[in-house]
């Protein structure tokens, strides 16, 4: 009788530190980041957008925090998400613009690629590259991606799933995400036909079509939308992996051109707003009836999309254990019918074009950035730190445990989002494009350098107090001579040699 109850008291005993271990090891948080293309910095409600519909996240601002000096990787797609994806700067980083690969043949051509793989994607990044899926996948996180990839094509070694993701269902190239029902995503390495005809980006309305008439543009629309393929795809991941930690990118096409979202959608703006002069593909993309109404469909369907993937987290228990972070690629656009100006897209920031997309004015790189995690970020906070995406890498790392590269140029901003008072700053934020005629910036402080038209031998910088100047209109180079000489140095000591040579530019040296 002794021994029994001797039994069931060590029984019991090493059944309380078995208990007591598990409450030790907590389990590791889900992390899910959003990636907007082309969003501007005032295109949301919670960044002061009084025309476009996002009550999602403005929610999930109110219940987390929202950065508001917070700076892409780069003013266009691709150079950004390699920041972003391996917590270089864009004076280190591999791919440094946008680059189409375009001596393998007639990459431009829908139809081609179509029948001939080898011509989808952009330049690959180098197969032994760290990127955060890379990382997170050591530290025991099941990773997936949906929307853009833009940094290696089919049949070589910079695909998702090399490069640290065990699902992807996307675009593989995003020269092919210049149309929202395209003719076949990817869904891992292998092509996922979907039920669309050869309409090829860029087909202007014909000259014979009423502008007037909504019927001109109905062969615009399809049968499948892409990011309704992409979006299921993301959720039944999330299902799979509901039992263990898992990292998420979705890397959404919306709002980048062209002008087309369910038109449920655009019918609400078109009631809003009225009626609007047609865009008809004069500069690039397709054409559209209602630009406007369109434009703000697309930021409100993203929100909805948000909002039910939040309601998908609760309804599995997974929401009080899941950082979510949203943000932008780069400034809004210019082109294609997307009218900036009139929605205030990268306010206060200038919204016009040569201040936004392409170019490192504060429209063009500042992006909105907000973070929610229930008990662990404190609903409603704003931070005013200084940061870029090359943090995003360190950040997730330390949040996951992960292993922290040696050559990385971010900071992790966890303790800002902890609300912790030891927050290591960056004693200034760096930039280089050889895009667009080429440009450096800088940020320190309050000041901000750019220089630009680098390729047609320009060594000028531009310098702007932000306090005092937040739409850069007045160049104070003159009257700063030590501040001046303190950001020539920062941009000759950051700058390092592309190894492309299409990314290097003479005037640095190169």
């Amino acid at each position: 009788m002794m021994r029994t109850i001797a039994i069931v008291i060590v029984a019991l005993f090493l059944s309380g530190c078995s208990s007591d271990n598990k409450e030790q090891a907590a389990p590791k948080p889900n992390i899910i980041f959003i990636l907007a293309d082309d969003l501007g910095y005032g295109e949301l409600g919670c960044y002061g957008q009084e025309l476009i519909e996002t009550p999602n996240l403005d929610r999930l601002a109110a219940g987390g925090i929202r950065f508001t000096q917070h700076y892409a990787g780069a003013p266009v797609c691709a150079p950004s998400r390699c920041v972003l994806l391996t917590g270089l700067h864009s004076g280190h980083a591999y791919i440094r613009s946008n680059d189409e690969w375009k001596e393998r043949g007639d990459v431009w051509n829908y139809r081609a690629m179509i029948a001939d793989s080898t011509l989808e994607g952009q330049r690959p990044l180098p197969s032994g590259t760290p990127t955060i899926g890379k990382l997170l996948q050591a530290a025991g996180y099941k990773t997936g991606m949906t929307g853009k990839w833009g940094l290696g094509a089919p049949q070589t070694a910079s695909i998702p799933n090399r490069m640290g993701f065990d699902l992807f269902c996307g675009y593989n190239c995003q020269r092919q995400a210049h149309t929202y029902y395209p003719v076949h995503l990817y869904l891992n390495e292998n092509r996922l036909h979907l039920d669309n005809d050869t309409v090829a980006p860029h087909e202007k309305l014909p000259v014979d079509a009423d502008p007037l008439n909504p019927e001109s543009y109905s062969r615009y629309t399809l049968n499948e939308y892409a990011p309704d393929v992409m979006f299921s795809q993301m959720i039944s991941f999330i299902e799979a992996n509901k039992h263990e930690p898992f990292f998420f990118y979705w890397a959404s096409p919306i709002p980048h051109l062209p002008l087309q979202t369910p038109k449920k959608r655009v019918d609400h703006y078109v009631a809003k707003f009225g009626d609007e002069k047609p865009y008809t593909g004069d500069r690039g993309y397709f054409p559209q009836r209602y630009p406007h109404a369109a434009y703000a469909a697309m930021i409100s369907y993203l929100d909805d999309r948000i909002g039910q993937l939040i309601r998908k987290l609760k309804e599995e228990g997974l929401y009080e254990n899941t950082l979510i972070i949203f943000s932008s690629d780069n400034g809004p656009t210019y082109s294609g019918g997307v009218d900036a100006p009139w929605f205030h897209s990268a306010a206060p920031f200038k919204s016009e074009e040569g201040y936004t997309k392409g170019h490192v004015y504060e429209g063009g790189i500042r992006v909105p950035l907000i973070a929610s995690w229930p008990g662990k970020i404190k609903p409603g906070t704003s931070s005013d730190l200084i940061s870029g995406f090359q943090d995003l890498l360190p950040t997730l790392c330390e949040v996951a445990g992960a292993e922290l590269p040696d050559t990385v140029d971010g900071i992790s901003y966890l303790p800002e989002l902890l609300g912790e008072a030891d927050q290591v700053k960056h004693p200034y934020l760096y930039w280089e494009f050889p895009g667009y005629n080429g440009q450096q910036a800088v940020r320190m402080d309050q000041w901000k350098a750019v220089r630009k038209d680098i390729r047609d031998g320009n060594l000028a910088i531009e310098l702007y107090n932000l306090d005092e100047d937040i739409r850069e209109t007045e160049n104070v180079a003159d009257r700063h001579p030590d501040i001046l000489q303190k950001m020539e140095e920062i941009l000759k000591n950051e700058h390092t040699p592309a190894e492309l040579d299409l990314f290097r530019m003479k005037a640095l040296g190169d």
